[in-house]
């Protein structure tokens, strides 16, 4: 693969993707084929609002290093940055769980903390177009609660039911979407027919939608320390894809993580992930 960046001393990347990863490239993403460029200016400004701006056209990707990621958020969401697309920001792990049959989505887990039911028809929608330039024609979406009925004292069900309704309005669109759903009924069909519910979602689901931030960073993390699976994280709604890794993240997890950006770089460029 080869990858163009210039580097920050504070560690923020600046990529331009010209591949997929290959076997050859598991070295770490600092050996990739590249020109290295060291800049002293201060990164938040300069990298983002003159730095996009100025190399328009040719940053297709930004990675996160060793800065902090409200750092690194704080420059990509002022308008001037030049990323901001009508859609509000959000953030995605694609995930890889040994139990589970095939990847999915979780959002949002990291950027959104108490989304309303304007933000989650943008959140849904940022995961289902990421989802789509992965490789899935259709993504089904399991919109999760505590609970797989409408229930008044609890909004996230009122808002898992508007989505669904706004889905077949057209207000959202390229998926299927249930919900509420309850994580066993969204991730097993088993679970599902027990209860009595009849769900094209159910056990196949592509994207979980969760109701705030902290229910997705826990079910994220008890995925990953618990069920032992992986994810790459990156962000969405953004002119360019956008990977936030922690600064405690293995060689492996920033390599998915770049991968999924390369991948989303690439249909971008194919006119297949479009978001204005």
């Amino acid at each position: 693969m080869g990858v163009t960046y210039v580097k920050e001393p504070s560690g923020l990347y600046v990529i331009r993707m010209s591949g997929i990863f290959t076997d050859q490239d598991r070295k770490g993403v600092e050996n990739f084929g590249r020109e290295t460029i060291d800049r002293s200016e201060k990164v938040k400004v300069l990298i983002l609002a003159e730095g996009f701006s100025g190399w328009a056209g040719e940053v297709e990707a930004l990675m996160k290093g060793s800065l902090h990621t409200d750092e690194v958020m704080g420059a990509i969401v002022p308008t001037a940055a030049g990323l901001r697309t009508s859609r509000r920001i959000s953030h995605a792990f694609v995930m890889d769980v040994p139990t589970y049959p095939k990847m999915f989505i979780i959002t949002d887990a990291a950027v959104n903390i108490f989304p309303n039911l304007e933000d989650k028809r943008d959140i849904v929608q940022n995961a289902i177009d990421l989802t789509r330039a992965l490789g899935v024609e259709i993504p089904k979406v399991g919109i999760l609660s505590a609970v797989e009925t409408v229930n008044s004292k609890i909004p996230s069900t009122l808002e898992a039911a508007s989505l669904c309704k706004m889905a077949e309005r057209g207000q959202i669109t390229g998926s299927i979407l249930d919900g509420p759903l309850a994580f066993d009924n969204a991730i097993s069909a088993q679970a599902a027919r027990v209860k009595g519910i009849t769900s094209l979602v159910s056990g196949d689901v592509d994207i979980l939608l969760a109701p705030d931030l902290e229910a997705g960073n826990m079910l994220f993390k008890q995925l990953t320390y618990l069920a032992g699976g992986e994810g790459a994280g990156i962000v969405l709604g953004t002119r360019i894809p956008v990977v936030l890794t922690s600064r405690a993240d293995s060689v492996r997890t920033r390599l998915t993580s770049a991968a999924v950006m390369a991948l989303v770089a690439n249909a971008r460029r194919a006119g297949k992930y479009d978001v204005r």
